[in-house]
């Protein structure tokens, strides 16, 4: 198992207190078809004894999830694989968020003394905030509030049927993140990642290697399933991790701090290492401290300081 982490920014700072306090591996944001973007981002990460392992948001396959992809968000998506192999980052985080990436309809509800986290309530749900996500045209919304289901489902298995034959040639793992939050439909948009059910269906739906889960843990936990049986119920399917906690459900709930939340977190790590999970793990969306109003709520630098030292303890109780 590796630590890993996303740093918003990715300063020299922010690089060398990751690498201080025990993180091993870095995610990176989709760095655009330019190779030698990438590499030159994995090499100075090198200089601070980080390896560059995952590629995580911002991915070219908004049109793709629509079902009107000209094959451009394809051929992109098939260059990145191939690029990341090139360099030897083997694993690709992706979602199937129709119309959203993770959203919330507040960033500072208040948490243990007085940190600021995010939270969300359908009941307010109009004034969702949808961080991340960025429509690839003006009529997107239209057309993705036409979507069902089944054609969600449809659109997925036929980018899965371009991707996966290029990612086991290459050696990459794509991990499915589930819907957050995990609703069948947000802001009329069906969503179709937001159950157990949803990730059996995906995982019979390709025996390949590099077909795989990103076991956020937030997102599980608000589907209300146990988690260390939901883990091992997925075994090795999963190889990567989100680790984080909220308390709630799909239609309300609040994020919270790595050690507070209602999730047996010490069981959780202990079912990872049952299963024989070696990938990355890295801490999610963390509380917004003292002196960080003016950061990327959920992303700020020393929430992420108290989850690394937390999950490593974790990590050595269960002999990690």
């Amino acid at each position: 198992m590796k630590l890993a982490t996303v740093l918003t920014p990715p300063s020299d700072e922010n690089l060398q207190l990751a690498a201080q306090c025990g993180v091993t591996d870095i995610v990176h944001r989709y760095p655009g078809t330019d190779a030698a973007v990438l590499k030159q981002t994995k090499e100075r990460f090198a200089t601070f004894g980080l390896e560059l392992s995952v590629v995580e948001g911002y991915l070219p396959i908004e049109n793709i999830k629509l079902g009107i992809d000209d094959g451009t968000e394809i051929a992109a998506m098939k260059l990145l694989i191939r690029q990341m192999a090139d360099l030897d980052i083997r694993l690709l985080c992706y979602n199937f968020m129709c119309g959203t990436d993770w959203c919330r309809t507040r960033l500072d509800a208040p948490a243990r003394g007085g940190a600021k986290v995010t939270a969300f309530d359908l009941a307010e749900v109009e004034k969702a905030v949808r961080l991340g996500y960025r429509a690839p045209n003006a009529d997107f919304d239209a057309i993705a509030k036409r979507l069902t289901p089944q054609q969600l489902w449809e659109q997925l298995e036929r980018m899965l049927n371009e991707l996966l034959p290029v990612a086991e040639e290459c050696g990459v793992v794509l991990a499915m993140h589930p819907d957050d939050p995990a609703l069948p439909e947000l802001l009329g948009k069906p969503r179709i990642m937001h159950n157990v059910v949803g990730f059996d269906r995906l995982m019979a739906m390709a025996s390949s290697p590099s077909n795989a889960i990103c076991f956020c843990q937030g997102s599980f936990a608000t589907m209300n399933v146990d988690i260390p049986a939901t883990i091992r119920h997925f075994g090795r399917h999963i190889q990567y991790v989100h680790f984080r906690d909220v308390k709630g459900s799909p239609d309300s709930f609040t994020e919270t701090f790595h050690d507070n939340g209602p999730t047996d977190m010490a069981a959780a790590m202990r079912a990872y290492h049952e299963i024989g999970f070696s990938g990355p793990i890295r801490p999610d969306h963390v509380p917004q401290l003292v002196g960080e109003d003016d950061g990327e709520p959920g992303y700020t630098m020393l929430g992420r300081l108290f989850a690394f030292g937390y999950m490593r303890g974790l990590m050595q109780a269960v002999g990690l």
